[in-house]
Order: structure tokens, then C-alpha cells, then sequence
């Protein structure tokens, strides 16, 4: 179970962290004096270093300090729920459900605590209530789907996940779900699309490296099968919001502006052969549709390629999954060029806005995958 944000790095004394680890009066001081604060920051750390029973001891003094703090409260539940005891984190986070002063965060620490407990109905209505409070909460959807996702309801979980990437497009999360499963579907686009923003938003990690590989495989999939590049494609399914005519005028545009630069892929799905795609994919784009449909992606891409750093930028998005020797060895010869491209990266991220979704959630699985759709990540 990943930790959740409440769980950062702390500037605490190491001679006061020592004595309080011991449970041991410091410097004369009692432990009613010790201020809740200091106590819940040593809490944390011990949280961090994965002592959760410690964590509980020094939280409960806390909440002694200060019983009606919300946020003492709520990680004192989430240190229950670390060391299995989930009876009583049930006990501790179910009474700030309620509470005005509730947080997104005390929703998800909810939402994980239900789940534990095998009351999967308790942690939807947990969610759904959290999403009321905070609709624009790229997170509760985030977990929302995850949730859905278990209970195989994988339409349902799409949905909320690019709900999600509606209301609140800087979180990656729903980027990196939502792309995994339209992986697994007919539509190839918004796996492309999605997995791009999701390597942008969180650029080294895991995850990372196995959104590279899915970006890869997605382009040779596209390509592979021609019925892909058409416009009919079958997207059918219950519609989420009312702009599925302008999701398709998108993802028509996308797919015929892919298609009429076919002939440079001819010898296969290479890095270089899709840096030529791409760059004459966004030429295409910007004369043809770049005013009718908006997009912080292709926009972010049209400013790399007017800096130079277009051929850069995608040996660093495909060059490790395709070829990881190759990669290294143009990194070698090109080395100023892509530390520029990490600065300008650096300085100017990729910066997603509102009202650029061009996606209802529908999906449709490909007939006879050779296995489910991937499970899901919580954060």
C-alpha cells in the first residue's frame, strides 16, 4: 500500500526524536508538556521509517494533547490501518467523516480503511461522499476508480479516471490508469495521448519506465492493424457527458492526421522513424486543426521542436523502451543536447489545462486479450 501525502519528511532534533523513541521525558521536560505538534512531526518520522507502532504510542499523546485535532486524528487512524489494526482505525476515522473540517485526504485514508475491511459498498460511499465535498479532487477519483476497477466494473473506473483527469489534469494518477487500460482496448489513441502526459508529469520513476514501454507498443499496435487508423472506430458504450461528437471529430483528426504520415514508418517502429512521424504529425496539426482543437500537449511538443529539442525530447520518451544500447550511445554523442532538453524540461513543464478532455470515458476491450487489463495504481 503506497503512503499517502500526510506521510513527508520531517525536520526533526535528533537528541528530541531519541528521547521520545525511548518514551522517555527529554531536557527535564514531561510528557504533558511536550507540544502535540512536535509530537505528531515524530509521529511521521517514525511512519516514514515504517515503526508503526511507535507511530501509534507517540500519536495517541498527541490527540491526549489535543483531542480534537483533525489531522492528529486522522493520522493516528492511518498508523492503525499501517499496522493492521483496522478495527480500530475503523473506530478513529469513521467519527471525522462527519466533521466540517474534513479533508480530501481523510476520505482517501477512509477509502483504504473500508477497503482493508473488506466493506468495498462502505469505501464507494466513503468516496462518492469525499467527491461531493471535493469534485474537483484529481485524487478521490483516482482511488474511486481503483476501487471500481476491483469490483471488475473496468467501464465505471475508466470513467471516473478520466473524469478525473477533467477536473484536476496536473495529477498524474488518473493519466497512468486511464492509459493501462485503453492499452488494453480498440482505442489506441488516448492510451498514446494519456501515457504521453503521464511521462511528463512524473518523470522518474517505476512507472515511468513502464508507461515508456506502453507508449512503444501502442504506436506498433496502431500501425499494425489498419482498422485502428480509421475513424469508425468502435468506441461504443454509456455515454459520461454530452461531447462525444467533438471526441470523435478529435480522435478523427488525430488518426487521419497519424495516417497520412504512414509512409515514414514503413521500416518499422523505430525511435528515429517516429521522431520523423511526430514531427510531421505536428506540421500536419498545426496548419489543420491546432485552432479548432487546443491542446497543452501538441502545444508543449510545437515550442520543443521550435527550441531544437523535438529529436531529444523523444529519444528521452521512446529511446529506453526501444533500444536501450542505442539510447545510451546518442546520449553519449549528444550529450549538451539533452541536458539542455532536461533544463528547458526543467524550467517549462508540461503544464495541462481544463477544458482540453475530448474524451467521454468509453472503452471497448480487444477480443481475446491475452489477459485482463493491468491492475490499477492508487496514487
Amino acid at each position: 500500500m503506497a503512503q499517502r501525502l500526510s506521510i513527508a519528511p520531517t525536520r526533526v532534533l535528533l537528541p528530541l526524536l531519541l528521547c521520545w523513541a525511548i518514551t522517555r521525558p527529554c531536557q527535564g521536560q514531561t510528557d504533558s508538556q511536550v507540544p502535540g505538534s512536535d509530537l505528531f512531526n515524530t509521529a511521521r518520522t517514525f511512519i516514514k521509517t515504517g515503526d508503526y507502532s511507535n507511530a501509534v504510542l507517540v500519536l495517541n499523546q498527541a490527540v491526549q494533547a489535543d483531542p480534537n485535532n483533525l489531522e492528529y486524528l486522522q493520522e493516528l487512524a492511518y498508523a492503525e490501518y499501517l499496522r493492521q489494526d483496522y478495527g480500530n482505525a475503523y473506530r478513529l476515522i469513521h467519527q471525522l467523516l462527519d466533521r466540517d473540517d474534513a479533508g480530501e485526504q481523510t476520505y482517501q485514508i477512509a477509502g483504504d480503511i473500508y477497503q482493508a475491511r473488506n466493506d468495498f459498498n462502505g469505501a464507494n460511499k466513503v468516496y462518492e461522499k469525499g467527491l461531493k465535498k471535493f469534485p474537483e479532487s484529481g485524487e478521490l477519483n483516482n482511488d474511486l476508480g481503483s476501487l471500481l476497477y476491483k469490483e471488475k466494473k473496468y467501464q465505471e473506473a475508466l470513467r471516473t479516471w478520466v473524469n478525473g483527469i477533467m477536473v484536476d489534469p496536473s495529477f498524474a494518477g488518473n493519466y497512468y490508469n486511464a492509459a493501462r487500460m485503453y492499452y488494453y482496448s480498440k482505442d489506441k489513441v488516448w492510451s498514446l495521448i494519456y501515457g504521453e502526459i503521464f511521462v511528463n508529469l512524473e518523470s522518474f520513476s517505476s512507472r515511468t519506465a513502464e508507461m515508456r514501454g506502453i507508449l512503444l507498443a501502442s504506436y506498433k499496435k496502431l500501425f499494425d492493424n489498419p482498422q485502428l487508423l480509421t475513424s469508425g472506430l468502435d468506441v461504443s458504450g454509456p455515454e459520461s457527458r454530452d461531447n462525444s461528437a467533438s471526441e470523435m471529430d478529435f480522435r478523427t483528426a488525430f488518426l487521419e492526421t497519424l495516417t497520412r504520415q504512414a509512409g515514414v514508418i514503413t521500416t518499422g517502429i523505430t525511435t528515429e522513424n517516429l521522431i520523423m512521424l511526430r514531427t510531421r504529425f505536428l506540421l500536419d496539426w498545426e496548419s489543420r486543426y491546432m485552432d479548432q482543437f487546443p491542446f497543452a500537449l501538441f502545444s508543449y511538443q510545437q515550442k520543443l521542436l521550435r527550441q531544437g529539442l523535438f529529436e531529444a525530447y523523444n529519444q528521452w520518451i521512446f529511446g529506453p523502451a526501444a533500444n536501450g544500447p542505442a539510447f545510451r550511445n546518442w546520449m553519449n554523442l549528444h550529450k549538451d543536447r539533452y541536458e539542455e532538453l532536461s533544463q528547458y524540461m526543467g524550467d517549462h513543464p508540461l503544464k495541462p489545462v481544463l477544458d482540453q478532455a475530448y474524451n467521454t470515458g468509453k472503452i471497448v476491450f480487444e477480443e481475446n486479450a491475452a489477459f485482463q487489463p493491468a491492475d490499477p495504481e492508487n496514487n
